[in-house]
């Protein structure tokens, strides 16, 4: 299959922040039905208050909501809002992504669990004391990464003109032309970011503009770092209308074989800013940055580069083309 084939794919319908599901989101959105419950029961001011603060429109609505914590998943297919919308595309006080909360819950529970089996096992049915630190080291290592992956750092956006941005943290794979109905001349020059588990996985908009078109396409979950993870494994196209210049510009986010879970907040027509948190990838995953082969943009990174999401300049005009 070629990325030509992909694109004359039919799309799947986008449900929710997270389309690919999971069994972390069930878990958050049963939480939430018992918390809507609740409020329904104990607290139907609370309730009457925030339907006069809702705003906006959401025809036959397929999702309760009763306050802003209701859209945490289905923000990008929901025409309600509560004022300031970013509870969930950024960090509050403490700097972790906010869609990563369930499963830093569930590793913390886990990990405790582990912890607590072992302490009692060395206590009550005399385990060697190195099988019991063995595990619980295992489970305090794999809690501190979970922590450590869903970190979410604020970040230096360069304000420059006539610049794009790395959409993700991660090592550059691929500085390539590949075939692509969708942009000029069946072309576009596409930078390839491999994102391992240890990567910030904060996902950011390349450059200023206009949310024009958006894809979720089901699919495998190949090695992130295989060229063919382009054509095979799940993946959510983000199409921006490039300000300065009105150029097509897209985001690929491709899961990866540790990946499963793709989440992009976006709505369709929406306005974002360069450098703006447009989602993540949960676990290990790449990320693909297309633009016009022929659209004025030359390269700054290549194969084998590290670079920082909403930070590091991969393309930019070329002088001679700049405006």
């Amino acid at each position: 299959m070629s990325e030509k084939d992909l694109a004359g794919r039919s799309p799947a319908v986008i449900t929710s922040v997270q389309p690919g599901g999971g069994w972390c989101m069930s878990l958050d959105l049963a939480w939430g039905r018992l918390r809507r419950t609740w409020l329904r029961w104990f607290r139907p001011h609370y309730v009457a208050q925030m339907q006069q603060q809702r705003q906006g429109h959401c025809e036959n609505c397929p999702h309760e909501v009763v306050d802003y914590r209701d859209l945490k998943y289905y923000r990008n297919v929901c025409g309600y809002r509560f004022g300031k919308d970013d509870h969930y595309t950024r960090p509050g006080r403490v700097p972790l992504a906010p869609l990563g909360l369930c499963e830093i819950v569930v590793a913390s529970l886990v990990a405790a669990g582990v912890v607590a089996l072992s302490l009692f096992g060395w206590y009550r049915w005399n385990w060697a004391s190195w099988l019991s630190a063995g595990l619980s080291g295992i489970a305090a290592l794999a809690w501190c990464q979970t922590l450590w992956f869903f970190r979410d750092p604020e970040r230096p956006i360069p304000q420059e003109p006539g610049i794009l941005v790395s959409p993700a943290d991660g090592l550059v794979t691929h500085v390539d032309v590949v075939p692509d109905p969708d942009f000029p001349e069946g072309r576009a020059l596409r930078i390839s970011i491999f994102l391992s588990i240890f990567d910030v996985h904060i996902n950011r908009t390349p450059c200023t503009g206009r949310v024009i078109d958006r894809r979720y396409y089901p699919g495998r979950f190949g090695n992130a770092l295989w060229v063919s993870v382009a054509e095979s494994n799940e993946q959510f196209w983000t199409d921006l209308e490039e300000s300065e210049t009105g150029q097509r510009i897209r985001v690929k986010q491709i899961a990866g074989a540790i990946a499963r879970r793709i989440v992009n907040w976006l709505r369709a027509g929406e306005q974002v800013e360069r450098g703006q948190r447009i989602g993540l990838i949960k676990f290990g995953s790449r990320t693909d940055l297309l633009v016009p082969v022929n659209g004025g943009w030359e390269a700054r990174v290549g194969p084998g580069q590290r670079v920082y999401g909403g930070t590091t300049i991969l393309l930019s005009r070329q002088k001679s083309l700049g405006s």
